[in-house]
């Protein structure tokens, strides 16, 4: 049997690439007692990475010149503090968020840095492990980029959420954010009825900021590292179809594959700091928020 038969359509090779390893298998479209096993394990493994670059560099730091990986450090240090002090105006209050900011940073941009990986690099590697202990490697499914996961880009943004609840519960009081759900942004009325619709209106508003806040934090980072991933899936087809023709004919998909492939890389190391960056603003954006009254 030839090697194109064995081989997977380009659906069935992308279908493939995009199924998590699950906990079980999903049977409907929304399901919370299912977790992604590969973005759990891969999410801790580069928190824990993170953690210690920012210990080592933390413990390694000298009064004297400082090294390439301390200044480099230093920098990433002072931007984040720079951003955390002009939005967050509260001193005590940036003793927890700006470390805050500096883990979401260098965590998230470590999570989609794993999109320069190989797109099958890991995933041949665990299909022969998983074929070793007696599994069928073709039921072997592994995902390498955490932030293509809706569930994990939407899960820090649900976290932003409850930190940015409690620091209006904080600084305002049981009371005074009561009063700021049902008062603001269009004021109450002396009239008891007017009062009342007023402040199931704003109820309504304050509702709909938070969700829609929440929700476009975690899609922002979503879409734009599972567009990524889809795109080096798609470069990838472009080597295989050469590979598997080897055709001269064919050869310009050799070259296309060379091409962009190198040229999506350098953008997405772009993307990749990018969206961490505008991910860890948004981070202090919504936690000064919820320091100011209206």
């Amino acid at each position: 049997m030839s090697i194109e038969a064995n081989a997977p359509s380009a659906s069935e090779y992308i279908a493939h690439h995009l199924t998590q390893w699950q906990s079980q298998p999903q049977t409907g479209l929304v399901n919370f007692s299912i977790f992604n096993i590969d973005s759990v394990i891969i999410s801790a493994l580069l928190g824990v990475l993170g953690v210690f670059f920012l210990w080592r560099a933390a413990r390694k730091a000298t009064p004297g010149v400082p090294g390439r990986f301390q200044a480099a450090v230093e920098i990433l240090v002072e931007m984040v503090d720079t951003q955390a002090k002009s939005i967050v105006h509260n001193a005590k209050s940036r003793k927890m968020v700006t470390p805050l900011a500096l883990v979401v940073f260098v965590w998230v941009t470590l999570l989609n840095a794993m999109d320069l990986l190989p797109v099958d690099l890991l995933p041949s590697i665990w299909r022969g492990i998983y074929g070793m202990a007696g599994g069928d490697p073709h039921h072997a499914y592994l995902r390498v980029v955490p932030t293509a996961d809706l569930s994990v880009s939407m899960g820090m943004a649900v976290s932003v959420l409850f930190i940015c609840l409690y620091y209006n519960v904080k600084i305002k009081g049981i009371g005074g954010w009561a009063h700021e759900l049902v008062c603001a942004p269009f004021g109450t009325s002396k009239n008891p009825v007017f009062a009342l619709l007023l402040g199931v209106v704003n109820l309504a508003m304050q509702l709909i900021e938070f969700i829609s806040k929440t929700f476009s934090h975690g899609m922002r980072l979503f879409g734009n590292m599972y567009a990524g991933e889809l795109l080096f899936m798609l470069i990838a087809l472009l080597g295989g179809s050469w590979a598997f023709s080897f055709a001269p004919s064919s050869l310009v998909l050799l070259l296309l594959h060379v091409v962009l492939g190198w040229a999506w890389s350098v953008f997405d190391i772009l993307i990749i700091v990018l969206q961490a960056f505008v991910f860890m603003m948004l981070t202090l954006v919504y936690i000064g928020q919820a320091h100011e009254s209206h």
